[in-house]
């Protein structure tokens, strides 16, 4: 099982580095919050037709409502603020540099919260992490055209919120029970807020082809089955500032993939900023010296 375990984090950051690439797919011809709504309601359905299957126990009605609560946060918060920002002009680089924002946010909140000892060497790697992203994306940032705005920026902002509340409430009152079952129960809050968004803002236009269809199939089993459990896996097992220093990796990894998809530029200083985002998390997750007292993290998950 450890051996197992110690792949998950680099598997999750590429799964959910192809989330952009799948909304980049997706949002010509669908709303964000219908979209959302659907991704999150077939989600939902299938893991609970899985349930039975994979002999998953039933939440009880705590730990379904606590984590209803953390899928509102961590997806319909999240990716609803993301993606309306996106759908209103703001540019995915420009948005991707403000979510960046988050683990370090994550990691004042857990403090805060969840007790967490934030050492020095993990303040350090979080600030060397988000200047690696900065150097990542400062390419990008050249042609922010008009779609920055208060609104969007105030959503990107509100995204980065959200990911972060929900995530340390998966952490403190949701991550004890069954992962499937918590799981499903997320996207249900999550599908619930974007139901609601989308029945109060959008005209429900959607445009049914190849690239939507794929997109959605790739969002609902890519990301929001298999990124999602894995993270609800390194949740439940690490501590929130070490899993959330993982997002810093994401840009990078997008930025590769959409260079091998769409031939996007991908300059030198770019791939340098690529390496110093990835000391930092390497920083913000080492492993402990032996004998340390320090809880151990994601890179050394207990079996």
């Amino acid at each position: 099982m450890q051996s197992i375990k110690r792949f998950i984090p680099a598997t999750f950051v590429v799964l959910w580095a192809t989330g952009f690439i799948g909304a980049r797919y997706a949002m010509p011809w669908a709303e964000p919050f219908t979209f959302l709504a659907a991704r999150f309601v077939i989600a939902a359905i299938l893991l609970a037709v899985l349930m039975p299957v994979l002999g998953s126990k039933r939440a009880t009605r705590k730990e379904a409502l606590h984590a209803t609560g953390a899928g509102v946060l961590m997806h319909g918060v999240y990716l609803g603020a993301v993606f309306w920002a996106i759908h209103r002009g703001m540019p995915a680089g420009f948005s991707a540099l403000i979510v960046g924002l988050q683990p370090l946010i994550t990691a004042v909140l857990a403090g805060k919260f969840l007790g967490e000892a934030i050492l020095p060497r993990h303040w350090l790697g979080l600030g060397i992490g988000l200047i690696g992203i900065v150097i990542v994306l400062w390419p990008k940032l050249g042609a922010l055209g008009g779609g920055v705005t208060a609104a969007t920026l105030t959503a990107s902002l509100v995204s980065v919120l959200g990911m972060s509340a929900g995530t340390i409430w998966q952490k403190r009152f949701a991550s004890g029970g069954d992962l499937v079952a918590a799981t499903m129960w997320q996207y249900v809050g999550g599908a619930s807020l974007m139901i609601l968004a989308a029945l109060a803002f959008e005209t429900h236009t959607v445009i049914i082809n190849g690239e939507l269809i794929f997109a959605m199939a790739w969002l609902v089993l890519v990301l929001s089955l298999g990124a999602i459990f894995l993270l609800m896996v390194m949740i439940r097992d690490g501590e929130m500032s070490k899993v959330a220093s993982l997002f810093y990796l994401v840009p990078a990894v997008t930025a590769i993939i959409a260079w091998a998809l769409f031939d996007e530029q991908l300059n030198a200083l770019q791939i340098v900023g690529m390496a110093i985002t990835t000391f930092g998390v390497g920083l913000a997750t080492a492993r402990p010296a032996k004998g340390r007292t320090e809880r151990l993290g994601i890179g050394e998950m207990k079996n």
